[in-house]
């Protein structure tokens, strides 16, 4: 069992991306040959991407581009989606895709397709019953010998001398899209040892995707936040897509029901797991494609917020002159009866 270990952790400077929706996709290179010893994902081909049904994506949803990384701007007919894979790009970006579509869901997937079904999301902003709790410092200190006694592995939490504490949270990752990573580094092995700092602002990128039932435990502190166990996933798998591409997820079993709720940036994921005790029903974590619609427009820069309300007023301005020529186009109609029409 491998673990990923965060210790203090330091916000890391996140430079503006300049104008987001400037064409950048011809600096994306094709798959290159694999190095020796490297591990690429096969459907990854110098060719066109194979097998793909892409088609708009449903208005009005915020995401980024699995080709180039950019943010996709929700408003209007800006992007495509296989209806198999999921694979989400800018229409600019569609003749430039090289990794084949990994298909529809197969026979082994049954069991993931009824949960699925089973599966209830609630908001973010639904406080869980967890987020209720508060504890004073002997409440935690009992509490802690309660978890460890009855947990069957070596995964202890501690109690630090600061009041703070330690232990071990286990996250699944169930993600439908690819992730990419830089294009001159290989895929990374689910057993690779502790990779170095995410690379910032890679635009030559190759993508590929997590095998199914990808499981990491990581060591962590009480005042561990949800964004900075993403952060810590995305490093050990050199993963460059934009954070918010991702989300948290706690996940609990009750009445044959499956309820995932979207864990907001701040909160803290061991205290959950302290609340909840040991039981992987009660409580677990799952990494998903953010995909509930909600867009955190405070993690923006301000040159990208700028950006943003210029597309907003582009396509604005577009959307009324369109709305104007069709009430036009209408009048003029009616204006044409009523000349060959004579009074009485």
């Amino acid at each position: 069992m491998e673990l990923i270990e965060l210790r203090e952790l330091q916000p890391e400077p996140r430079p503006g991306r300049g104008r987001l929706e400037r064409t950048n996709a011809l600096r994306i290179s094709p798959a290159r040959r694999p190095g020796p010893g490297a591990h690429p994902d096969p459907r990854l081909t110098a060719a066109p991407g194979a097998g793909h049904s892409f088609e708009p994506r449903r208005r009005g949803l915020h995401t980024w581009c699995d080709l180039c990384g950019d943010f996709v701007w929700g408003g209007g007919r800006k992007s495509l989606q296989c209806r198999h894979c999921s694979f989400t790009c800018h229409y600019r970006c569609r003749a430039l895709v090289r990794l084949d579509c990994s298909g529809p869901p197969s026979a082994g997937d049954e069991d993931d397709g009824t949960e699925q079904a089973l599966e209830k999301d609630t908001n973010v902003d639904e406080p869980s019953e967890w987020e209720k709790t508060e504890l004073d410092q002997a409440q935690v200190e009992q509490r802690i010998k309660e978890y460890n006694s009855q947990i069957n592995s070596n995964l202890f939490m501690s109690l630090n001398k600061d009041g703070s504490y330690t232990g071990f949270i286990k996250v699944q990752l169930k993600l439908v899209r690819p992730v990419s990573v830089p294009a001159t580094k290989r895929v990374p092995s689910l057993h690779a040892g502790r990779s170095g700092p995410r690379t910032q602002g890679v635009k030559r990128r190759t993508s590929f995707y997590l095998p199914k039932g990808t499981v990491k435990h990581l060591h962590i502190f009480s005042h561990t936040r949800a964004s900075e166990v993403i952060d810590a996933l995305l490093r050990k798998f050199t993963v460059i897509d934009n954070p918010r591409k991702f989300a948290l997820f706690e996940r609990s079993e009750k009445d044959e029901q499956v309820y995932l709720r979207k864990l907001a940036d701040e909160e803290q994921p061991l205290r959950l797991r302290l609340l909840a005790g040991p039981s992987e029903k009660v409580l677990s974590f799952v990494l998903k494609e953010n995909e509930t619609g909600e867009v955190n427009w405070d993690a923006f820069t301000l040159p990208e917020l700028h950006n943003f309300l210029r597309i907003l007023q582009r396509e604005e301005e577009e959307h009324v002159r369109q709305l104007r020529h069709r009430y036009a186009r209408c009048r003029q109609k009616m204006q044409e009866a009523l000349a060959t029409r004579t009074p009485g």
